[in-house]
């Protein structure tokens, strides 16, 4: 079946942006780790926040609290 031309504009746009996403400096398989790591421990981090906010129990504080201080340390010594 024959492909429209608003079809092949979108396939040569999208080839496109495909090419720009590429083409940038390589990144060392090391530090993509290291990226992906520290991304996962800010979203936790931020889930911690968010529970704290809202918890109510003394003990569930306390241990937000200290999750929260082992991920800021975590944290820490990644992004030396």
């Amino acid at each position: 079946m024959a492909r429209g031309w608003e079809s092949k504009a979108v396939e040569a746009q999208q080839d496109e942006a495909s090419m720009r996403r590429h083409t940038g400096p390589p990144v060392a398989p090391e530090d993509a780790a290291r990226r992906a790591q520290l991304a996962t421990l800010t979203l936790a981090r931020a889930r911690v926040e968010a529970d704290l906010e809202t918890a109510t129990a003394d003990a569930h504080r306390t241990m937000l609290e200290r999750a929260m201080a082992d991920l800021d340390q975590r944290i820490a010594l990644l992004s030396r």
